[in-house]
């Protein structure tokens, strides 16, 4: 089974009228908080992320996390790698509420980190939308993601007018190569140390 690029959108639901005093608390930078994505839930992209998973993978970007690599794009590209030209926020914080991941994300001050800075002291909505490579299997109406998904990133990017909008550059097999592009030899030996943790519960 080849893993392609899987993309999948959320609203972020943030409060506009605290902009100001997340700068007031964080030296002047914007910090947003709220969900990054829903497992066990249909997503618009007709997939679902089964919660053992989807918990797996945030377990894993912890690394990502603690190094200051949890790097994210304003919009989706087509790749699996994150382009450091392209960089226009970092995740602080992610965690598992039940079947919701939840996060904190910082805008940074790169060229597309302040065309997000601006999108949202104009209020508009954005959308946030994981970026990462695996397989899916039919059931139903609809794919469920499978064991082999690896989690890259979250990416913001508008709301599709159309459901499954996001699926049009989608589907691009992913080369073993690519991901060796983004996820170093400690990224996988911690991958392979978490999995065996879950194996023995």
């Amino acid at each position: 089974m080849s893993r392609t690029l899987l993309t999948d959108w959320t609203a972020f639901e943030y409060d506009s009228d605290k902009l100001q005093e997340s700068r007031d608390r964080n030296d002047g930078k914007i910090i947003l908080n709220g969900p990054l994505q829903k497992a066990e839930t249909l997503n618009q992209n007709g997939r679902i992320y089964p919660r053992a998973i989807l918990e797996r993978e945030v377990r894993n970007y912890q690394k990502f996390i603690q190094e200051n690599r949890a790097l994210g794009e304003c919009d989706h590209p087509d790749s699996s790698v994150v382009e450091l030209k392209n960089v226009s926020h970092i995740v602080r914080e992610a965690y598992m509420n039940g079947d919701i991941c939840y996060g904190a994300v910082e805008l940074l001050d790169t060229p597309a980190g302040k065309i997000l800075q601006s999108l949202v002291e104009s209020g508009v909505t954005l959308g946030i939308s994981s970026r990462g490579v695996g397989s899916t299997r039919k059931d139903g109406d609809y794919q469920v993601v499978q064991d082999d998904f690896q989690l890259i990133c979250w990416d913001f990017v508008s709301e599709p007018s159309t459901p499954g909008a996001f699926m049009m550059r989608e589907g691009v097999e992913v080369r073993d190569c690519d991901l060796q592009k983004y996820f170093t030899k400690t990224d996988r030996i911690d991958r392979i140390f978490n999995e065996i943790l879950d194996w023995e519960k």
